[in-house]
Parts: structure tokens; sequence; C-alpha cells
């Protein structure tokens, strides 16, 4: 098994002198893998993190972060760092997707409730927060495709503004396999919500976890542990969607993060076969 420095192909920036190293990008979306001393207790602006027993933590930063972000770590001994982090601002792109039926852009008064219904499940399954170092094993692609949707775009549907995408689109044909795309268990696997479709959550431990949108078929059930690399749904086209691909996503304790920064580019290869 690669090392995890090897694993993640992110920007390495460790602080001369300090008790904390990171792995990450330190701009809007970005995730970072973090380590301290054994025994210490970190803030990020105010907000208590999850420290493993050997100083790993992770933080992460919003679509709209700010510009600064204060990191504070309480060490063993009784002194305290204090870290100042730079967020670097990007640009996202604007999308404009026209001809999807009315009823999925504006849902009809019958409909909220069971949306109402959803956001409750999904909120439920990324509440998870526990000691699983899953995420330490490192990321890659759930699937290979073209990429056809960006995390951070704010999507115009049938000319009437929506929240920005969170996630980033694969394209590929129905029946594509999806692989895990690290270690995790399964905290939700829904056949059939409204706006994604079959929808499947699986937790990486310390509040992380990957999303999975618009699924024909999904092969694994909530409370399984799953290992990287393995098939647990197939691409699809359901929920809001104008053709087959994955929505992938990424939470960090209510964060939403860019998958795009933690797996790198996408690799060149042949997409595997539906069926």
């Amino acid at each position: 098994m690669r090392t995890v420095l090897s694993l993640f192909l992110f920007l390495l920036s460790a602080m001369s002198g300090a008790s904390v190293q990171f792995h990450g990008k330190f701009t809007q979306g970005g995730l970072i893998f973090a380590k301290t001393e054994p025994g210490a207790e970190v803030f990020q602006d105010g907000e208590k993190l999850p420290v493993s027993p050997n100083g790993d933590f992770l933080m992460g930063f919003t679509r709209d972060a700010p510009a600064e972000s204060t990191l504070v770590i309480h060490l063993p001994d009784g002194t305290q760092e204090k870290h100042v982090l730079k967020i670097t601002q990007r640009k996202f792109d604007i999308q404009r997707i026209d001809g999807l039926p009315p009823r999925k852009v504006t849902p009809r008064e019958e409909d909220l409730k069971r949306i109402k219904a959803d956001r409750i499940a999904v909120k439920a399954a990324r509440a998870r927060i526990d000691e699983r170092l899953d995420f330490l094993h490192g990321f890659d692609w759930p699937v290979r495709g073209r990429i056809s949707g960006v995390y951070g775009s704010q999507r115009i549907l049938n000319g009437k503004p929506k929240w920005p995408h969170y996630g980033v689109d694969i394209a590929g044909p129905v029946g594509t396999p999806v692989r895990a795309p690290a270690d995790g268990i399964v905290t939700l696997a829904h056949p059939d919500m409204f706006y994604s479709g079959g929808t499947l959550i699986m937790d990486h431990g310390h509040g992380l976890s990957s999303t999975f949108l618009h699924l024909s078929k999904i092969l694994v059930e909530k409370g399984q542990v799953v290992k990287k690399g393995q098939i647990v749904a197939k691409m699809g086209a359901t929920g809001r969607v104008t053709g087959p691909h994955l929505d992938w996503r990424m939470n960090l304790r209510g964060k939403r993060l860019d998958p795009q920064l933690i797996v790198g580019p996408m690799v060149s290869g042949k997409v595997e076969n539906s069926q």
C-alpha cells in the first residue's frame, strides 16, 4: 500500500517550527489532511475539530470561504499555536440548462413533502462523526469519463438561477460501474429521490462523506462496510438530469467540498463497460 504522501497529489504546506503539517490545497472547496501532536485540541474558526489519537485531523473550506481561516492548536504541554491560513479565492462557471420538465425546476405542491423528506434523510446520513480513519488510505475517481459539470458552477435551469453545483459530473452510459473512491460505511442507499434519483452516501470517518447521485442501481446496503475500488452502484439518469452521468459530491461536517481537488486530474483510460 502506498504511503499517505504518495496517495495525495496535493500541495504540501509545512510550517517551519510548527507542530502541524498540512496536505491539500488552501482554496475554496479544498480539503486539508493535517497532522499535529497526539493529544492536541484543534479549532478552526472557533469550531472544535475531531482529532485522532495520533494527531490526524481534517479541515475544509466552503465554496464561498473568506480569504482567511484561523487555526488554533492547544498542545498537550499547555502551549498554544495560532495559524492564519490564506485561502485562494476562485472564479466559478455559470451553466445554463434548458428543456427540463417544469415540474423538476419548480416542484408542485405535492412534491414538496417528498423533497423535504429527502433532505432530512441526506442530512442524517451526513451527520455521522466517528473515529474511523478511512480517509487516510487516499481517494480515487469512482468512475472514468468525460467531466460534464464542475464544482461551484451556478446552474440556470429554464432561465431561473438555482443553487450552485456542489459536485463533479462524470458522463457515461447508463449501467457504468461506480466504485467506492475510498474505504467507508454506507449511511444512505435510496433508490429514487426527487432531485437526485438513486442516491448513495458513504462515510469515510471524521465527518467526511461521499455522495453519488442519479444512479440506476445501488449494489450495497445501509450499514455495509465497503472497500476502496469496490463496485457499489451503476451510473444512471434518474432524478433531475438531461443525460446519464454520475454526480459525485463530498461533505465535511456540513461543508461542501470539491472532489476534483482531492483526487487530482482524471486519468485517461477506457471507460468500463456497462452491464
